[in-house]
C-alpha cells in the first residue's frame, strides 16, 4: 500500500477507497455510541496484519492493483456520509492504518464542519504507534479494537503480528477519554481457554476500566482455518460468565443472532436498556446517557 520513488515512499491508498459502505453502528461492532444509527464505514484494500482467520481475506490480503477502487476526496467521503443520511463516519473492514494520512484527513474534515454534527470511529487491530495514535485521537468519538487473543504466541501464529503494541494501544486511548469497546473473536483450540480469557478480561479490569464494553465473537469457519469448527455458542457463554466473574460490566456475544448477550443490560439494577436482534435496535431505555429506569450512568457517547 506504500511505494518507493525515488527515496520517498508515497500512499496507493489515499483517495482510493475499495469501499463505502452503510451499515447500522452496531455492525462494527460499537454498541456503546447513538445505538440504532446508520453509519458509513471507508475500507482500502491491504492490511498490516496476516490473520489465518480473517474474514475480509479478499479485501485485507490484496494490494490495490489487485482491487476496484473509486477516486473520492475526504471532502467527498463527508458529503456522501451526509447525503445519504448516516450520522457517523467509520473506518474497518481492513486495517485502517494502512491509510492513517486518509482517514486522518477525513475526520478533520468531518469535525470541521460547523452546520452538521459528523461522529467518527476508528475500528483497528491496535497495532499503531503512539504518537500518530493521539493525534489521531483527537478527531475520534470512539474506537473499537481487535484484542485477538491474550499471548504472543498466538499473535506471531495466527496474524503474524505482537500482541504488547495492541496493550499499548489500548492503554492510550484510555488516557486520552475516547469512548473505547473490545472486541475478541473466540477461535477453538487457538484463543479460547479460559485461563487466557479470564487473563484477558483481569488485565482489562486493571488497565482499562470494569465498563469498558467487551465483545466475544463467535468464529466461524474463514480463509486459511476453514479446518475449525465454528465456536460453539457454550464457549462464549463460559467467556462472558469469566468477564462477569473478573467485575466487568458490559459483555457482549457476538455473530449469534437473537442471543440474550446482543442486548445492554443496566448493570445496577439489571433491567435491559437496549434491547438488540444482531443489529437491529428493537427498544433503546436510555435517556441522555443514563438508565430510564435507576439512573445510572452509561458510558458512551449518546448524541
Amino acid at each position: 500500500m506504500r511505494e518507493n520513488r525515488g527515496g520517498k515512499l508515497y500512499t496507493l491508498t489515499y483517495g482510493n477507497p475499495c469501499g463505502l459502505q452503510i451499515d447500522p453502528i452496531e455492525l462494527e461492532p460499537m454498541y456503546h455510541m447513538v445505538p440504532g444509527h446508520l453509519n458509513l464505514c471507508v475500507y482500502t484494500p491491504s492490511c498490516n496484519f496476516r490473520c489465518l482467520h480473517c474474514q475480509n481475506w479478499h479485501i485485507s490480503q490484496r494490494s490495490p492493483e489487485e482491487l476496484v477502487t473509486r477516486s473520492i476526496s475526504p471532502e467527498g467521503v463527508v458529503e456522501e456520509t451526509l447525503n445519504s443520511g448516516c450520522k457517523s463516519i467509520s473506518h474497518s473492514i481492513n486495517e485502517p492504518i494502512v491509510f492513517y494520512e486518509y482517514m486522518l484527513d477525513i475526520v478533520k474534515r468531518a469535525k470541521g464542519r460547523g452546520d452538521e454534527k459528523l461522529l467518527t470511529l476508528l475500528h483497528t487491530n491496535g497495532s499503531l504507534n503512539p504518537e500518530p495514535l493521539r493525534e489521531l485521537l483527537k478527531y475520534m468519538d470512539g474506537i473499537t479494537v481487535d484484542l485477538k487473543g491474550f499471548t504472543e504466541e498466538f499473535y506471531r501464529k495466527e496474524s503474524s503480528a505482537e500482541l504488547w503494541p495492541v496493550l499499548r494501544t489500548l492503554k492510550v486511548i484510555k488516557e486520552e477519554g475516547v469512548h473505547l469497546e473490545i472486541v475478541n473473536l473466540v477461535i477453538p483450540t487457538l484463543n479460547d481457554s479460559t485461563r487466557d480469557i479470564r487473563m484477558m478480561c483481569e488485565w482489562i479490569a486493571e488497565n482499562l476500566a470494569i465498563d469498558v464494553p467487551l465483545h466475544f465473537t463467535r468464529f466461524f469457519p474463514q480463509y486459511k482455518l476453514t479446518h475449525l469448527p465454528p465456536t460453539p455458542i457454550k464457549t462464549l457463554e463460559k467467556a462472558r460468565e469469566i468477564a462477569f466473574e473478573v467485575g466487568l460490566k458490559y459483555i457482549y456475544i457476538g455473530n449469534v443472532p437473537g442471543h440474550e448477550a446482543n442486548s445492554t443490560y443496566c448493570p445496577k439494577c439489571g433491567r435491559m436498556l437496549i434491547h438488540r436482534t444482531h443489529y437491529m435496535v428493537i427498544k433503546n431505555n436510555t435517556e441522555v446517557g443514563r438508565c430510564k429506569f435507576c439512573g445510572e450512568r452509561i458510558p458512551g457517547v449518546w448524541e
